[in-house]
Order: C-alpha cells, then structure tokens, then sequence
C-alpha cells in the first residue's frame, strides 16, 4: 500500500530532525539551574515523603518542651519527676487514647515522652552539625588537592589517607573523652572533623575531570584567580555529589553519636541524647521495652528521612537526567492520533530479502 504524500504548503513550518522536548516547552531550555533542580526535586515522591516526615518530626521534637528557653505545650519536663501511672508503662491506647504518658516513665517517674524530645533535639543538633562540618572540610581539602596538583595533592592526600587508615570510632572516642563535657555542638564538631574523608576523595576525583574541561581553559585565559575557578566554576558543577555525601553524613552522625554514648565518651547526664536513652535502658529491654522502642525509633525515622531527601537531591542535580517529553506534545505533534512509545520500531522498514533460489 503506498503512502499519499502531502501536497507542500509553505505556510506551515517545515520540522527537520527528531523531536525535542524544547518544541512544547521553550520555558524549560531557558529556566535556572535552580529552577529545574526544584521541579526534579518536587517529583520524586521518596524525597517529598522524607521532607514531610522530617519536618513533623522537628516541629514535634522542638514545640513539645520547649527549645532555648522558649516553653512548649507539653505539661510535663524531662528533668523532675511525677507520680508513676500505670506502673511507668506506656498510657497511649491505639488510635487517638493518649493518656498522661504516652510513652511511659522510666524507673524514677521521669516522663518518656519529654525525654525521647529532647534527646531528639540533642541528636539532631549533633546530626546537623556533624554533616556541615564534615561537608565544609572535606569539600575545601577535595576541592584544593583536585585543583592545584603536584605537592599540594600529595600532602592532602597522604594525610587523608592517614586518617581513613585509623578508625573513625577511634578518632571520636579519643576526642569526644576530652571535648564531650563541652556540649552537643563540640561533639557534633569532634564528628565532622573525622568524618569528612569520603567526601574529599570523591570531590578531588570531581576536580580532576572537570579542571580539564574548556570552560576552565576559557576562565583561566580571561584572567580568572585559582580561588574563582574553584568555588565559582568547578565547584557548582559538584554540588550533586557533595550534597549526598553531606545527607549521608548527616544520616551516620547519629549513629556514631549512638556508638559514643554507649562508650560514655557523648552526650552525658544530667543533658540527654537519643544514643545516651538506648544505653541507659539496654538493662530493660526484657522487662519495659519501650524505653528502648522509642528512642530508637526517632532515631530510624531521621536516619530515613534524611537519606531519602539525599536521594532526591541527587536525583535533581545530576545533569544527565534529562526531562521525558510530555504526552500532551506528542498529542499535538500526532494530531492526538497515538500516544507515544519510546521503544516503537514500527516505522523501520526491513530489508529487503532475497527469495530462496
């Protein structure tokens, strides 16, 4: 059956090569960078999940008892006693009968429930700034060794190397014995100063494909400094990887602060973490339970949360992700004939074959 071929009309535009998402959607060649990591971002459903949780989880955690001197809305404290209900069990009744304790009291009378929030506060503070201190370090000595080369890389790297060779838990015990007293934030610093050595290996690796691309040659030629070729070219072009590698961190910092408690070298009393919780009650895990349920329990939910909001982000930032185009354009190129099939092959004519002689 032949094909009717259609008469040429110079008014209708001619369409030459395959089609191009850019056809329906000029807007999308013509966004930000930022734009466009937002709309990735805003679509991947694990992501948009963790961030919600993540946030509840937070506003929970700081509204409950207070934040800084700031009062919350829950009646008890996490410091003074009150009289044992229930016999210290857990007065929550599925689904919505909460009772004075929900989560119990511990072996003094002590509410769980406000001291689950704040060793949550504590541990996210730790979480939080273990993540950026680790990311800073390991971004600025990646970042120099990958650029500069020669001696420079050698020395940075030689001592990343040392400290990788040594183990983490090692370094922070050893540090967190004489700086842990201090407060969450130096313990959260002690975390993030031994744990930024992955992220310097992976950012130099970055550096040293990408100082070679032409976009640094043209920098250099047009008079750029080292130190803006760095942060103001190289480095966006990492964002991806560091962004990642800084919510895993963040995600580990917890559980290292967990393994620090447990050696007496963390958060200690009279303050409280959710590492510090676990350790004090893994004497009762057989005869009251939920005093280890719920410590560990926020503990899986931040971990969780915040590498699955890793996830997105490096979902949104990689460059090699293009835009699908949308079934409303083929609609209107088809003429709202046929949806489209990205592996259709129907229009590939075979070969002619000759008959067997």
């Amino acid at each position: 059956m032949t094909t009717p071929i259609t008469p040429f009309d110079p008014s209708v535009p001619a369409h030459t090569g395959p089609p191009t998402p850019e056809a329906d959607e000029p807007t999308t060649a013509a966004q930000s960078q930022s734009s466009l990591v937002y709309r990735r971002f805003v679509r991947h459903r694990g992501a948009m999940v963790g961030v919600a949780i993540l946030v509840l989880t937070i506003v929970l955690v700081y509204s409950s008892i207070g934040w800084a001197g700031i009062p919350g809305w829950w009646k008890w404290d996490y410091t003074s006693p009150s009289p044992t209900v229930n016999g210290g069990h857990p007065t929550y009744r599925f689904p919505f009968h909460f009772g004075s304790h929900p989560f119990g009291q511990n072996s003094i009378g002590i509410d769980y429930f406000a001291l689950t929030m704040r060793g949550a506060q504590q541990s996210i503070v730790v979480a939080f700034v273990a993540g950026l201190t680790s990311t800073v370090v390991g971004t600025v000595v990646g970042a120099v060794a990958g650029y500069f080369r020669g001696w420079t890389e050698a020395i940075l790297m030689r001592s990343t190397d040392v400290v990788i060779t040594i183990p983490v838990i090692a370094i922070a015990a050893t540090l967190g014995a004489k700086f842990g007293q201090s407060g969450v934030v130096i313990i959260g610093l002690v975390i993030g100063l031994v744990g930024w050595t992955s992220l310097a290996r992976v950012v130099r690796g970055e550096f040293l494909l990408l100082r070679e691309r032409e976009f640094v040659d043209a920098a250099r030629v047009g008079g750029a400094s080292s130190m803006r070729i760095i942060f103001r070219h190289i480095l966006p072009n990492t964002v991806g990887v560091i962004v990642v590698s800084a919510t895993l961190m963040t995600a580990t910092a917890i559980l290292l602060e967990t393994s620090l408690s447990y050696l007496g070298v963390g958060v200690r009393s009279p303050d409280t973490s959710l590492g510090l919780l676990i350790t004090e009650n893994q004497a009762a895990f057989t005869t009251r339970p939920w005093l280890f349920w719920w410590p560990g329990l926020f503990i899986v939910i931040i971990a969780l949360t915040v590498n699955f909001i890793g996830d997105g982000l490096r979902d949104a930032y990689d460059p090699r992700q293009r835009d699908i185009p949308k079934v409303r354009w083929y609609e209107r190129l088809l003429g709202r004939t046929a949806k489209p099939r990205l592996d259709d092959t129907s229009d590939v004519t075979p070969p002619e074959q000759n008959p067997p002689s």
